[in-house]
Protein backbone atom coordinates (compact mmCIF):
# COMPACT_ATOMS: atom_id res chain seq x y z
CA UNK A 1 0.00 0.00 0.00
CA UNK A 2 1.24 3.38 -0.98
CA UNK A 3 1.92 5.87 1.84
CA UNK A 4 -0.09 9.35 2.13
CA UNK A 5 2.24 12.10 2.97
CA UNK A 6 1.84 14.60 5.31
CA UNK A 7 3.24 18.40 4.66
CA UNK A 8 2.99 20.68 7.48
CA UNK A 9 4.94 22.99 9.89
CA UNK A 10 2.78 21.89 12.90
CA UNK A 11 4.36 18.38 14.44
CA UNK A 12 0.80 18.11 16.45
CA UNK A 13 -1.12 18.18 13.30
CA UNK A 14 1.39 15.74 12.10
CA UNK A 15 1.16 13.65 14.67
CA UNK A 16 -2.10 13.42 15.04
CA UNK A 17 -2.80 12.78 11.32
CA UNK A 18 -0.45 10.00 11.43
CA UNK A 19 -1.62 8.38 14.62
CA UNK A 20 -5.69 8.87 13.26
CA UNK A 21 -4.21 6.94 9.90
CA UNK A 22 -2.14 4.50 11.57
CA UNK A 23 -5.89 3.45 13.28
CA UNK A 24 -7.32 2.30 9.78
CA UNK A 25 -3.80 0.93 8.52
CA UNK A 26 -2.85 3.66 6.24
CA UNK A 27 1.16 4.09 6.52
CA UNK A 28 2.23 7.89 6.28
CA UNK A 29 5.56 10.05 5.83
CA UNK A 30 5.42 13.34 7.52
CA UNK A 31 7.59 16.08 5.89
CA UNK A 32 7.83 19.69 8.40
CA UNK A 33 8.09 21.44 4.85
CA UNK A 34 7.17 21.47 0.97
CA UNK A 35 10.78 21.89 0.16
CA UNK A 36 11.71 18.57 1.85
CA UNK A 37 8.98 17.27 0.38
CA UNK A 38 8.99 18.38 -3.18
CA UNK A 39 13.04 16.91 -3.15
CA UNK A 40 11.51 13.78 -2.07
CA UNK A 41 9.26 13.28 -4.85
CA UNK A 42 11.67 14.22 -7.46
CA UNK A 43 13.60 11.42 -6.45
CA UNK A 44 13.38 8.37 -9.32
CA UNK A 45 13.91 5.73 -6.38
CA UNK A 46 11.14 6.83 -4.51
CA UNK A 47 7.33 6.07 -5.48
CA UNK A 48 4.78 8.68 -5.04
CA UNK A 49 2.21 8.68 -2.31
CA UNK A 50 -1.43 7.35 -2.96
CA UNK A 51 -2.41 11.26 -1.20
CA UNK A 52 -0.52 14.25 -0.31
CA UNK A 53 -1.64 16.42 2.57
CA UNK A 54 -0.49 20.11 3.12
CA UNK A 55 -0.93 23.35 5.04
CA UNK A 56 -0.61 26.33 2.98
CA UNK A 57 0.68 28.61 5.16
CA UNK A 58 4.43 27.28 6.17
CA UNK A 59 7.72 28.95 5.96
CA UNK A 60 9.98 29.10 2.90
CA UNK A 61 7.60 27.41 -0.21
CA UNK A 62 3.78 27.66 0.26
CA UNK A 63 1.41 24.40 0.44
CA UNK A 64 0.00 26.33 -2.88
CA UNK A 65 3.16 26.14 -5.22
CA UNK A 66 4.06 22.63 -3.85
CA UNK A 67 0.42 21.99 -5.06
CA UNK A 68 1.69 23.60 -8.25
CA UNK A 69 4.45 21.60 -8.46
CA UNK A 70 3.02 18.51 -7.77
CA UNK A 71 0.82 18.87 -10.48
CA UNK A 72 3.10 19.73 -13.13
CA UNK A 73 4.96 16.18 -12.34
CA UNK A 74 1.76 14.25 -10.93
CA UNK A 75 -1.13 15.43 -12.52
CA UNK A 76 -2.78 12.35 -11.34
CA UNK A 77 -1.91 12.49 -7.54
CA UNK A 78 -5.04 13.77 -5.57
CA UNK A 79 -3.79 16.53 -3.43
CA UNK A 80 -5.48 18.09 0.05
CA UNK A 81 -4.76 21.50 1.22
CA UNK A 82 -5.39 22.86 4.47
CA UNK A 83 -5.13 25.95 6.54
CA UNK A 84 -6.51 27.70 9.62
CA UNK A 85 -6.45 31.05 7.54
CA UNK A 86 -9.50 30.33 5.11
CA UNK A 87 -10.72 33.05 2.76
CA UNK A 88 -12.23 32.47 -0.55
CA UNK A 89 -8.90 33.25 -2.67
CA UNK A 90 -6.89 30.31 -1.32
CA UNK A 91 -9.84 27.76 -1.54
CA UNK A 92 -10.44 29.23 -4.88
CA UNK A 93 -6.77 29.36 -5.79
CA UNK A 94 -6.48 25.49 -4.15
CA UNK A 95 -9.47 24.23 -6.64
CA UNK A 96 -7.59 25.89 -9.77
CA UNK A 97 -4.32 24.40 -9.14
CA UNK A 98 -6.40 20.92 -9.00
CA UNK A 99 -6.40 20.25 -5.11
CA UNK A 100 -9.10 17.22 -4.84
CA UNK A 101 -10.54 18.63 -1.53
CA UNK A 102 -10.22 21.31 0.74
CA UNK A 103 -9.87 21.33 4.96
CA UNK A 104 -10.28 24.21 7.37
CA UNK A 105 -8.25 24.18 10.32
CA UNK A 106 -9.26 23.29 12.95
CA UNK A 107 -10.97 19.47 11.33
CA UNK A 108 -12.74 16.73 12.81
CA UNK A 109 -10.32 13.69 12.69
CA UNK A 110 -12.51 11.00 11.80
CA UNK A 111 -14.04 13.02 8.79
CA UNK A 112 -9.99 13.92 7.76
CA UNK A 113 -9.35 10.38 7.58
CA UNK A 114 -12.22 9.69 5.41
CA UNK A 115 -11.48 12.45 3.02
CA UNK A 116 -8.23 10.93 2.76
CA UNK A 117 -9.49 7.45 2.03
CA UNK A 118 -12.06 8.72 -0.31
CA UNK A 119 -8.85 10.47 -2.20
CA UNK A 120 -6.67 7.92 -2.36
CA UNK A 121 -9.45 5.51 -4.06
CA UNK A 122 -10.81 8.06 -6.74
CA UNK A 123 -9.17 8.00 -10.15
CA UNK A 124 -7.88 11.63 -10.71
CA UNK A 125 -9.01 13.26 -13.99
CA UNK A 126 -6.89 15.31 -15.55
CA UNK A 127 -7.44 19.43 -14.47
CA UNK A 128 -8.55 22.04 -16.35
CA UNK A 129 -6.25 24.93 -16.88
CA UNK A 130 -6.40 27.57 -14.03
CA UNK A 131 -7.97 30.80 -14.75
CA UNK A 132 -5.44 34.06 -13.99
CA UNK A 133 -6.57 34.67 -10.47
CA UNK A 134 -8.72 37.99 -10.42
CA UNK A 135 -9.38 39.92 -6.61
CA UNK A 136 -13.20 40.54 -6.35
CA UNK A 137 -14.11 43.49 -7.52
CA UNK A 138 -15.73 44.79 -4.20
CA UNK A 139 -16.56 42.84 -1.07
CA UNK A 140 -13.36 41.63 0.19
CA UNK A 141 -15.31 41.36 3.80
CA UNK A 142 -17.39 38.76 2.86
CA UNK A 143 -14.67 36.63 1.37
CA UNK A 144 -12.86 35.78 4.34
CA UNK A 145 -14.41 33.98 7.41
CA UNK A 146 -13.35 31.60 10.23
CA UNK A 147 -16.80 30.24 10.70
CA UNK A 148 -17.70 26.54 8.82
CA UNK A 149 -20.97 27.77 7.05
CA UNK A 150 -19.10 30.40 4.84
CA UNK A 151 -16.47 28.10 4.65
CA UNK A 152 -18.49 25.74 2.78
CA UNK A 153 -19.49 28.19 0.62
CA UNK A 154 -16.08 28.90 -0.09
CA UNK A 155 -15.62 25.57 -0.95
CA UNK A 156 -18.83 25.07 -3.33
CA UNK A 157 -17.56 28.59 -4.89
CA UNK A 158 -14.20 26.84 -5.41
CA UNK A 159 -15.81 23.61 -6.88
CA UNK A 160 -18.08 25.73 -9.48
CA UNK A 161 -15.44 27.88 -10.92
CA UNK A 162 -15.16 25.83 -13.98
CA UNK A 163 -18.98 25.60 -14.62
CA UNK A 164 -21.60 27.52 -16.10
CA UNK A 165 -24.30 25.78 -14.20
CA UNK A 166 -27.37 27.50 -12.61
CA UNK A 167 -26.59 28.53 -9.14
CA UNK A 168 -29.76 29.78 -6.55
CA UNK A 169 -27.96 31.54 -3.57
CA UNK A 170 -30.55 31.58 -0.28
CA UNK A 171 -30.43 33.88 2.78
CA UNK A 172 -31.85 36.50 4.33
CA UNK A 173 -31.85 40.56 3.71
CA UNK A 174 -28.28 41.41 4.20
CA UNK A 175 -25.83 38.30 4.54
CA UNK A 176 -24.44 38.89 1.22
CA UNK A 177 -26.06 37.07 -1.85
CA UNK A 178 -24.89 39.28 -4.28
CA UNK A 179 -20.93 40.08 -2.82
CA UNK A 180 -21.08 36.03 -3.06
CA UNK A 181 -22.68 35.77 -7.01
CA UNK A 182 -20.03 38.55 -8.03
CA UNK A 183 -17.22 35.57 -6.57
CA UNK A 184 -18.25 33.14 -8.46
CA UNK A 185 -18.66 35.59 -11.20
CA UNK A 186 -15.22 36.76 -10.82
CA UNK A 187 -13.94 33.31 -9.80
CA UNK A 188 -15.18 31.53 -13.30
CA UNK A 189 -14.80 30.77 -16.32
CA UNK A 190 -17.23 33.76 -17.76
CA UNK A 191 -14.95 36.24 -15.52
CA UNK A 192 -14.00 38.02 -18.43
CA UNK A 193 -17.73 39.02 -19.62
CA UNK A 194 -19.73 41.41 -17.88
CA UNK A 195 -21.50 40.52 -14.70
CA UNK A 196 -24.77 41.88 -14.62
CA UNK A 197 -27.23 42.13 -11.67
CA UNK A 198 -31.26 42.45 -11.59
CA UNK A 199 -33.42 43.11 -8.62
CA UNK A 200 -36.60 41.38 -9.24
CA UNK A 201 -38.86 43.39 -6.25
CA UNK A 202 -36.79 46.84 -7.09
CA UNK A 203 -38.55 47.25 -10.26
CA UNK A 204 -42.33 47.88 -11.28
CA UNK A 205 -44.47 44.58 -12.76
CA UNK A 206 -44.89 46.16 -16.16
CA UNK A 207 -41.40 47.75 -17.01
CA UNK A 208 -39.52 44.12 -15.66
CA UNK A 209 -40.31 42.07 -18.94
CA UNK A 210 -38.49 44.95 -20.88
CA UNK A 211 -35.47 45.29 -18.45
CA UNK A 212 -34.94 41.39 -19.18
CA UNK A 213 -35.73 41.30 -22.78
CA UNK A 214 -35.69 44.69 -23.98
CA UNK A 215 -37.69 46.11 -26.61
CA UNK A 216 -38.32 47.10 -30.50
CA UNK A 217 -39.11 50.54 -31.11
CA UNK A 218 -42.52 51.21 -31.02
CA UNK A 219 -43.50 47.90 -28.86
CA UNK A 220 -45.44 49.94 -26.76
CA UNK A 221 -46.01 54.22 -25.29
CA UNK A 222 -43.20 55.35 -24.60
CA UNK A 223 -40.46 52.74 -26.47
CA UNK A 224 -39.04 55.53 -29.37
CA UNK A 225 -36.42 53.22 -29.80
CA UNK A 226 -34.82 49.93 -29.39
CA UNK A 227 -33.63 49.18 -26.32
CA UNK A 228 -31.19 45.85 -25.40
CA UNK A 229 -32.40 43.79 -22.15
CA UNK A 230 -29.97 42.69 -19.42
CA UNK A 231 -30.17 39.01 -20.83
CA UNK A 232 -27.83 41.01 -24.19
CA UNK A 233 -26.19 43.05 -21.50
CA UNK A 234 -24.82 40.12 -20.25
CA UNK A 235 -23.76 37.98 -22.99
CA UNK A 236 -20.90 36.24 -22.73
CA UNK A 237 -20.87 36.93 -18.80
CA UNK A 238 -23.34 36.42 -15.89
CA UNK A 239 -26.55 37.62 -15.08
CA UNK A 240 -27.56 38.13 -12.06
CA UNK A 241 -31.41 37.49 -10.42
CA UNK A 242 -31.97 39.19 -7.20
CA UNK A 243 -34.91 38.24 -4.84
CA UNK A 244 -36.22 35.70 -7.86
CA UNK A 245 -38.62 34.99 -5.49
CA UNK A 246 -40.96 37.99 -6.03
CA UNK A 247 -41.24 37.98 -9.92
CA UNK A 248 -44.27 37.95 -11.14
CA UNK A 249 -45.61 34.73 -12.36
CA UNK A 250 -46.48 35.31 -15.88
CA UNK A 251 -42.69 36.86 -16.32
CA UNK A 252 -41.59 33.31 -14.78
CA UNK A 253 -42.83 31.60 -17.34
CA UNK A 254 -40.79 33.56 -20.06
CA UNK A 255 -38.12 33.07 -18.09
CA UNK A 256 -38.64 29.05 -17.97
CA UNK A 257 -38.48 29.59 -21.43
CA UNK A 258 -35.78 31.06 -22.31
CA UNK A 259 -33.52 28.37 -19.25
CA UNK A 260 -35.54 25.76 -21.68
CA UNK A 261 -34.67 27.02 -25.15
CA UNK A 262 -32.09 28.92 -24.63
CA UNK A 263 -33.05 32.22 -26.61
CA UNK A 264 -35.66 34.71 -25.98
CA UNK A 265 -37.47 37.44 -27.57
CA UNK A 266 -37.65 41.54 -27.02
CA UNK A 267 -40.81 42.90 -26.47
CA UNK A 268 -42.57 43.22 -29.65
CA UNK A 269 -39.59 41.18 -31.70
CA UNK A 270 -40.16 38.56 -33.62
CA UNK A 271 -36.47 37.95 -34.08
CA UNK A 272 -34.94 34.97 -31.39
CA UNK A 273 -31.54 36.15 -29.48
CA UNK A 274 -29.35 33.35 -28.42
CA UNK A 275 -28.84 33.73 -24.37
CA UNK A 276 -25.54 33.11 -23.92
CA UNK A 277 -25.39 33.77 -20.10
CA UNK A 278 -24.87 31.71 -17.07
CA UNK A 279 -27.44 32.46 -14.56
CA UNK A 280 -27.38 32.87 -10.75
CA UNK A 281 -30.27 33.56 -9.16
CA UNK A 282 -31.43 34.75 -5.10
CA UNK A 283 -34.12 34.96 -2.78
CA UNK A 284 -34.92 35.44 0.84
CA UNK A 285 -38.10 34.13 0.23
CA UNK A 286 -38.84 30.24 1.27
CA UNK A 287 -39.50 29.25 -2.37
CA UNK A 288 -40.52 25.42 -1.94
CA UNK A 289 -43.54 27.29 0.56
CA UNK A 290 -43.83 29.92 -2.12
CA UNK A 291 -44.66 27.01 -4.95
CA UNK A 292 -46.81 25.60 -2.75
CA UNK A 293 -48.64 28.63 -2.52
CA UNK A 294 -48.89 28.98 -6.47
CA UNK A 295 -46.78 31.67 -6.40
CA UNK A 296 -43.92 30.05 -7.66
CA UNK A 297 -43.89 28.01 -10.88
CA UNK A 298 -42.43 24.70 -9.96
CA UNK A 299 -40.79 23.62 -13.13
CA UNK A 300 -39.00 27.02 -12.44
CA UNK A 301 -37.83 26.33 -9.20
CA UNK A 302 -36.67 23.26 -10.11
CA UNK A 303 -34.66 25.19 -13.11
CA UNK A 304 -32.93 27.41 -10.43
CA UNK A 305 -32.19 24.74 -7.62
CA UNK A 306 -29.68 23.30 -9.68
CA UNK A 307 -26.99 24.13 -7.19
CA UNK A 308 -28.01 25.54 -3.85
CA UNK A 309 -25.71 28.13 -1.70
CA UNK A 310 -27.11 28.87 1.28
CA UNK A 311 -25.67 32.32 2.90
CA UNK A 312 -25.57 32.01 7.01
CA UNK A 313 -26.97 34.69 8.70
CA UNK A 314 -24.81 36.34 11.38
CA UNK A 315 -26.00 34.79 14.26
CA UNK A 316 -24.39 31.98 12.75
CA UNK A 317 -21.21 33.08 12.30
CA UNK A 318 -20.45 35.01 15.47
CA UNK A 319 -17.01 34.46 15.22
CA UNK A 320 -16.23 36.82 12.44
CA UNK A 321 -18.20 39.76 13.99
CA UNK A 322 -14.42 41.00 15.32
CA UNK A 323 -12.83 41.29 12.22
CA UNK A 324 -15.57 42.28 10.77
CA UNK A 325 -16.42 45.43 13.00
CA UNK A 326 -12.50 45.94 12.59
CA UNK A 327 -12.69 46.49 8.65
CA UNK A 328 -16.66 48.15 8.79
CA UNK A 329 -15.09 50.71 11.21
CA UNK A 330 -11.79 51.88 9.37
CA UNK A 331 -13.90 51.77 6.04
CA UNK A 332 -16.19 54.10 7.93
CA UNK A 333 -13.57 56.28 9.62
CA UNK A 334 -11.49 56.71 5.82
CA UNK A 335 -14.29 57.85 4.44
CA UNK A 336 -15.14 60.70 6.81
CA UNK A 337 -11.10 61.56 7.33
CA UNK A 338 -11.00 60.82 11.24
CA UNK A 339 -9.57 58.50 13.25
CA UNK A 340 -10.70 54.97 13.25
CA UNK A 341 -12.91 54.08 16.22
CA UNK A 342 -12.02 51.05 18.64
CA UNK A 343 -14.53 49.16 20.78
CA UNK A 344 -13.76 48.23 24.36
CA UNK A 345 -13.83 44.28 25.17
CA UNK A 346 -16.74 45.05 27.21
CA UNK A 347 -18.06 47.25 23.78
CA UNK A 348 -16.99 43.99 21.46
CA UNK A 349 -18.85 41.55 23.65
CA UNK A 350 -21.85 43.30 23.45
CA UNK A 351 -21.83 43.63 19.43
CA UNK A 352 -21.57 39.84 19.78
CA UNK A 353 -24.20 39.34 21.42
CA UNK A 354 -26.86 41.18 19.25
CA UNK A 355 -29.05 38.83 17.72
CA UNK A 356 -28.72 41.24 13.99
CA UNK A 357 -31.99 40.34 12.30
CA UNK A 358 -30.41 42.77 9.51
CA UNK A 359 -27.50 40.70 9.11
CA UNK A 360 -24.03 42.45 7.92
CA UNK A 361 -25.63 45.34 6.56
CA UNK A 362 -26.96 46.03 10.16
CA UNK A 363 -23.61 45.62 11.34
CA UNK A 364 -21.85 47.99 9.23
CA UNK A 365 -24.75 50.35 9.79
CA UNK A 366 -23.58 50.35 13.78
CA UNK A 367 -20.15 50.76 12.31
CA UNK A 368 -21.07 53.92 10.67
CA UNK A 369 -23.21 54.98 13.45
CA UNK A 370 -20.61 54.63 15.76
CA UNK A 371 -17.80 56.61 13.93
CA UNK A 372 -20.42 59.30 13.56
CA UNK A 373 -21.71 59.61 16.90
CA UNK A 374 -19.07 58.46 19.15
CA UNK A 375 -17.81 61.55 20.96
CA UNK A 376 -14.41 59.66 21.90
CA UNK A 377 -12.03 57.25 19.62
CA UNK A 378 -12.72 54.98 22.31
CA UNK A 379 -16.11 53.19 22.03
CA UNK A 380 -17.48 51.85 25.41
CA UNK A 381 -20.68 49.86 26.30
CA UNK A 382 -22.48 53.20 26.89
CA UNK A 383 -21.69 54.47 23.53
CA UNK A 384 -23.32 51.93 21.04
CA UNK A 385 -26.31 52.61 19.16
CA UNK A 386 -29.52 51.90 21.24
CA UNK A 387 -30.41 49.22 20.02
CA UNK A 388 -27.58 47.42 21.52
CA UNK A 389 -27.00 48.91 24.86
CA UNK A 390 -29.64 48.32 27.08
CA UNK A 391 -32.65 50.80 25.56
CA UNK A 392 -33.73 47.71 22.80
CA UNK A 393 -33.47 44.22 24.33
CA UNK A 394 -32.51 42.28 21.13
CA UNK A 395 -34.20 39.40 21.93
CA UNK A 396 -37.66 41.02 22.09
CA UNK A 397 -39.40 40.91 18.54
CA UNK A 398 -42.10 43.77 19.60
CA UNK A 399 -39.10 45.91 21.43
CA UNK A 400 -38.07 49.18 19.63
CA UNK A 401 -35.65 51.58 20.42
CA UNK A 402 -35.31 55.17 22.16
CA UNK A 403 -38.67 56.19 22.79
CA UNK A 404 -40.24 52.71 22.21
CA UNK A 405 -43.54 51.05 21.18
CA UNK A 406 -45.64 47.99 21.97
CA UNK A 407 -47.31 45.39 19.91
CA UNK A 408 -50.02 47.91 18.78
CA UNK A 409 -47.63 50.51 17.52
CA UNK A 410 -48.29 53.38 20.61
CA UNK A 411 -46.20 54.53 22.77
CA UNK A 412 -44.95 52.36 25.51
CA UNK A 413 -43.00 52.72 28.75
CA UNK A 414 -39.36 53.37 28.39
CA UNK A 415 -38.48 50.89 30.37
CA UNK A 416 -39.47 46.88 30.33
CA UNK A 417 -38.43 44.18 32.50
CA UNK A 418 -38.20 40.72 31.72
CA UNK A 419 -41.49 39.41 32.88
CA UNK A 420 -42.81 41.62 30.51
CA UNK A 421 -40.90 40.21 27.64
CA UNK A 422 -41.88 37.02 29.10
CA UNK A 423 -45.37 38.07 29.10
CA UNK A 424 -45.62 38.65 24.98
CA UNK A 425 -43.82 35.19 24.42
CA UNK A 426 -46.01 33.19 26.39
CA UNK A 427 -48.51 34.74 24.21
CA UNK A 428 -46.89 33.90 20.89
CA UNK A 429 -46.00 30.19 22.28
CA UNK A 430 -49.80 30.08 23.56
CA UNK A 431 -51.08 31.64 20.48
CA UNK A 432 -49.25 28.81 18.42
CA UNK A 433 -50.09 25.83 20.11
CA UNK A 434 -53.80 27.15 19.63
CA UNK A 435 -52.85 27.07 15.87
CA UNK A 436 -51.58 23.47 15.74
CA UNK A 437 -54.63 22.09 17.67
CA UNK A 438 -56.60 23.91 14.43
CA UNK A 439 -54.49 22.17 12.23
CA UNK A 440 -54.10 25.39 10.96
CA UNK A 441 -51.53 25.16 7.68
CA UNK A 442 -48.40 27.70 6.97
CA UNK A 443 -47.85 28.61 10.73
CA UNK A 444 -44.65 29.84 10.36
CA UNK A 445 -45.63 32.32 6.84
CA UNK A 446 -48.88 33.56 8.90
CA UNK A 447 -47.07 34.30 12.14
CA UNK A 448 -44.31 35.84 10.37
CA UNK A 449 -46.58 38.06 8.22
CA UNK A 450 -47.80 39.26 11.70
CA UNK A 451 -44.79 39.97 13.27
CA UNK A 452 -43.19 42.06 9.95
CA UNK A 453 -46.54 43.91 9.86
CA UNK A 454 -46.19 45.01 13.41
CA UNK A 455 -42.83 45.55 13.09
CA UNK A 456 -42.52 47.74 10.02
CA UNK A 457 -46.39 49.30 11.39
CA UNK A 458 -43.90 50.27 14.33
CA UNK A 459 -40.68 51.22 12.89
CA UNK A 460 -43.03 53.70 10.55
CA UNK A 461 -45.12 54.88 13.32
CA UNK A 462 -41.72 56.04 15.47
CA UNK A 463 -39.70 57.67 12.18
CA UNK A 464 -42.98 59.21 11.46
CA UNK A 465 -43.38 57.56 7.90
CA UNK A 466 -40.02 58.32 6.57
CA UNK A 467 -39.03 54.89 5.19
CA UNK A 468 -35.04 55.51 4.73
CA UNK A 469 -34.70 55.64 7.59
CA UNK A 470 -37.50 53.11 9.43
CA UNK A 471 -35.89 50.44 7.19
CA UNK A 472 -32.53 51.95 8.46
CA UNK A 473 -33.46 51.44 11.95
CA UNK A 474 -35.09 48.18 11.00
CA UNK A 475 -31.80 47.14 9.57
CA UNK A 476 -33.24 46.28 6.28
CA UNK A 477 -33.01 48.20 2.93
CA UNK A 478 -35.16 50.62 1.21
CA UNK A 479 -36.54 48.61 -1.32
CA UNK A 480 -37.38 45.17 0.97
CA UNK A 481 -39.12 47.57 3.02
CA UNK A 482 -41.46 49.01 0.05
CA UNK A 483 -41.65 45.71 -0.96
CA UNK A 484 -42.72 44.28 2.36
CA UNK A 485 -45.54 46.78 2.58
CA UNK A 486 -47.13 46.03 -0.64
CA UNK A 487 -47.19 42.53 0.13
CA UNK A 488 -48.42 43.29 3.82
CA UNK A 489 -51.10 45.66 2.41
CA UNK A 490 -49.16 48.88 4.12
CA UNK A 491 -48.82 51.06 0.75
CA UNK A 492 -50.86 53.33 2.34
CA UNK A 493 -48.02 54.50 4.92
CA UNK A 494 -46.20 57.73 3.96
CA UNK A 495 -43.20 57.64 2.53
Amino acid sequence: MKPVWIVDDDQSIRWVLEKALARVGQPVQCFSGATEALETLKDPNIEPPSVLVTDIRMPGMDGLDLLQHVKDRHPELPVIVMTAFTDLNSTVAAFQKGAFDYLPKPFDVNAAVSLIQRAGQRDMVDAPAPLEKREPEGGRVMMRSSSPAMQEVFRAIGRLAHSNITVLITGESGTGKELIARALHDHGNRAAGPFIALNAAAIPKDLLEAELFGHERGAFTGATQQRRGRFEEARGGTLFLDEIGDMPFDLQTRLLRVLAEGSFYRVGGSQAIQADVRIIAATHQPLEQRVMEGRFREDLFHRLNVIRLRLPPLRERKEDIPALVQIFLRNSANSLGVAARQLTPAALEALMAFHYPGNIRQLENFCQWLTVMSSSPRVEIKDLPPEINGSTDASAVFASDGAGLDKTGLPATETRDTSAQAGWQEMLKHDTLERLARNEPAIMASLTRDVERILITAALSHCRGRRMEAAQRLGIGRNTLTRKCVELGLDGQES
